[in-house]
Order: C-alpha cells, then sequence, then structure tokens
C-alpha cells in the first residue's frame, strides 16, 4: 500500500512535468536579431595626391591636439615609436605647466613607394622644414607615415631631425612622382637595410673598436652614445650607484627608399635603455636619485634600490651601394636623430 501511495505521488509530480514539456515543444523559437552589417571600406590606391593629403590631415589634426593640449586626442594620429614620444611630449608638459609646442611645416617633399593597393601595411615619407609657431628659424624633419590595414586610419610613426649643415640624399622620383621603396633584405648595398639599427645599436653600446665600425662611420649618434655612457658611469660610481647602459633594436618598422647613385635612405628607431642600481646591496636605505629629465615619468618616489630608463630614439642613415671593383668602398652613416626619455620604473625592493 504505500509502495502506491508513493508511485501515486511521482506520476502526479510528472503529469505537470510534462505537460510543460510538450508546450515549450510546440511553442516556436523566436527569432534572434541579425547582426548590423559590418562595413569594410574600398582600398584606397597609395598616391603622391593621397600621401599630399594625409600629411595635411595629419598636420591640422595634430594641432587641433596640441592647441587643446589633448593627449589622448593626438595618440590618435600617432604610432609605434612616435606615440611612445607623444606621450611623454604631453606629459612633460603638463609637469612642467607648460603648453604643448605647435609646429608649422612647409610643402613637402614626398616620396612615395609604389605598393599594391591590397598589401598592408603602406607608408610614405614625406621631407619638409619644420618651425616652432612664432619662430622663424626652422630645421628639416623627415616625416614617416604608415597605414596597417585598409580600415585604419594613416598615422604618424616616425620623425627624426637630419644634423645640421648635412647634406641629404636626392630620392629620386619616376614620372609619376613616385619613389623606389627598397627591401629590407637588399644587398645591393653594404648593409641590409634591416641590419643598420643593429649596426649602430653595437657601436652606440660597445665603442668604436667594435668590428661595425668597418662599415659605419664612428662619432656622432654612433659611438658617441658609448663614451656618454662611460662618463655617466664614472659619475654614478662616484656616488655609489652602478650604472649600466646598452642600446637596442626595436619592433618598429624600418622605412628604406631607394637613394641617388643606388644608395639607400633608411629610417628606424632604437631604444636606449639605463639601469642605476646601488652598489652596495646591504644598505636598505640607499636609494639612486631621480635625474631631472625623468622626474615627469615618475611620482617622486623610488620603491627599492634601482631605477630604470628607457629612450626612444628615431634616426636616418644613409647606406651607401657596395662598390665595384677598384673602387673605394664607402661606409654608412648617421644622417639624423631625434627622441628622449620615454618611460621609467623603480622596482620594488629584492627580498
Amino acid at each position: 500500500m504505500h509502495r502506491r501511495t508513493l508511485a501515486a505521488a511521482v506520476l502526479a509530480a510528472l503529469v505537470p512535468l510534462a505537460t510543460v514539456t510538450a508546450a515549450c515543444a510546440d511553442r516556436k523559437p523566436e527569432a534572434k536579431p541579425s547582426p548590423p552589417p559590418t562595413f569594410t571600406p574600398a582600398p584606397e590606391p597609395l598616391t603622391p595626391k593621397v600621401a599630399e593629403r594625409e600629411f595635411r590631415a595629419h598636420v591640422a589634426n595634430d594641432d587641433v591636439a596640441r592647441a587643446a593640449g589633448d593627449e589622448r586626442l593626438a595618440l590618435a594620429w600617432a604610432t609605434d615609436g612616435q606615440a611612445q614620444l607623444t606621450a611623454a611630449e604631453y606629459r612633460r608638459a603638463a609637469f612642467d605647466g607648460d603648453p604643448v609646442k605647435r609646429y608649422e611645416y612647409d610643402r613637402p617633399k614626398l616620396y612615395v613607394p609604389r605598393i599594391d593597393v591590397k598589401k598592408y601595411p603602406q607608408w610614405f615619407v614625406a621631407e619638409t622644414v619644420r618651425r616652432e609657431r612664432g619662430k622663424d628659424e626652422g630645421r628639416t624633419v623627415y616625416m614617416a607615415f604608415t597605414k596597417r590595414s585598409v580600415s585604419d586610419r594613416w598615422k604618424l610613426s616616425l620623425v627624426t631631425e637630419p644634423r645640421p649643415k648635412t647634406k641629404l640624399p636626392e630620392i629620386p622620383l619616376d614620372a609619376e612622382g613616385y619613389a623606389t621603396a627598397m627591401f629590407t633584405t637588399d644587398t645591393s648595398v653594404l648593409i641590409r637595410p634591416r641590419e643598420v639599427p643593429g649596426i649602430q645599436a653595437t657601436l652606440a653600446t660597445e665603442g668604436p673598436t667594435v668590428i661595425a665600425a668597418v662599415v659605419m662611420e664612428t662619432g656622432w649618434s654612433t659611438s658617441d652614445y658609448h663614451q656618454q655612457a662611460r662618463k655617466a658611469e664614472r659619475k654614478a660610481r662616484s656616488k655609489g650607484l652602478r650604472l649600466q647602459t646598452v642600446m637596442v633594436a626595436t619592433p618598429f618598422p624600418i622605412f628604406a627608399l631607394r637613394a641617388g647613385h643606388g644608395d639607400s635612405l633608411v629610417l628606424y628607431s632604437l631604444s636606449r635603455n639605463s639601469s642605476y642600481t646601488v652598489r652596495n646591496p646591504r644598505d636598505r636605505t640607499a636609494k639612486p636619485p631621480i635625474p631631472p629629465e625623468v622626474e615627469h615619468l615618475l611620482d617622486g618616489t623610488v620603491k627599492g634600490n634601482e631605477l630604470h630608463t628607457f629612450e626612444t630614439l628615431q634616426f636616418a642613415a644613409l647606406d651607401p651601394r657596395k662598390a665595384q671593383k677598384g673602387e673605394e668602398q664607402q661606409k654608412a652613416r648617421v644622417l639624423a636623430r631625434t627622441g628622449t626619455f620615454a618611460r621609467a620604473t623603480t622596482p620594488p625592493p629584492k627580498n
């Protein structure tokens, strides 16, 4: 009797459930809303006319950002190393309480390579005179612009200033106004363009006696970095600090154009990284002082006994063609540089 009562109770409980299930089965599933259609712009061929339009657009939008002190807007028009330098510039201006510098530009010479409309990234280089607003004297600059995809906007990737009184190479243009891009693996020049940054970084880190001096001129923007670092190391040692400085390549793009006489103009970035450490690690109270040039990148305190700084540097170099038999081989030489401290960190004390 007890079993019959239990079975009846279970059956009674299942009947409503079966009814609900049957009702759900009869109900038609609601239609899900269709996702909104996506719009992909048609690829636009890169021409000298398009490059001039995009150069003007960048100059106008960058000036709007600078006039308003709007770092976020400025960063919307910059990428790669230039994005790091732009952020550092705005941060320095805010720290000092100064307005961000505004610039005016002469009409540029545009070096636009022929790039298939479906191939990305696309890029071009502008050579122009840039002057700070309100000042008469300007400086020549190389500016490299890039577009990474069909839906991306053109952004400024690199800006570098030639050394004063430097003779700049001619960049030949064809009848339609196009320059010739070079593969970074091109072997018709003394140094393959992709290896130019590494050669310079070696000279800057290790000095003029390394084998890299055989193919690149020493001195300005190469071995002089090594000399500066050695001098800074001696100064740090006198204050109870250990300083290590190294120049390294970056993942940012390398732009190579065919110049006159078969040479190449190569634009690229390097990073110069320095580490300050207290020489006596047992002295828990000793901390490296914050250099004035990176105060705007830190909160005014050093957590442990180390301080690391990172400079983003941008260059242009002339990479000569390989000499023919009987000719004297010219060396590569750095033509332009710019850059500053982009980041600084103070790690917490180690256990």
